[in-house]
């Protein structure tokens, strides 16, 4: 293989390189903080779900939790994965 060829090869590689490093490593670390977040769910949290519900968990299980909503306290049964984030940790 000539200098020429391993010149070639290097321009693509780089190019990988650089995009792991701002693209898919941010990712990655960003998917694992929320999974976390949803690993550690508590009765008393406030939540915001990703459709923009708002409610309190009352309840949690093993995939699912239960929150209420609005003034009437609704109570909504849902997946953890709907979970978008949460605005007020109960300790």
């Amino acid at each position: 293989m000539g200098a020429q060829q391993l010149q070639g090869l290097l321009l693509p590689i780089g190019m990988l390189a650089i995009f792991y490093f701002f693209a898919i490593r941010p990712q990655k670390k960003k998917e694992k903080e929320i999974s976390s977040m949803r690993d550690n769910l508590k009765v008393g949290d406030d939540i915001i779900t990703i459709g923009g519900i708002i409610g309190k968990i009352v309840t949690v299980k093993e995939d699912q939790i239960i929150i209420e909503v609005g003034s009437t306290k609704t109570r909504l049964e849902m997946t953890k994965w709907a979970v978008g984030s949460v605005t007020n940790k109960k300790d």
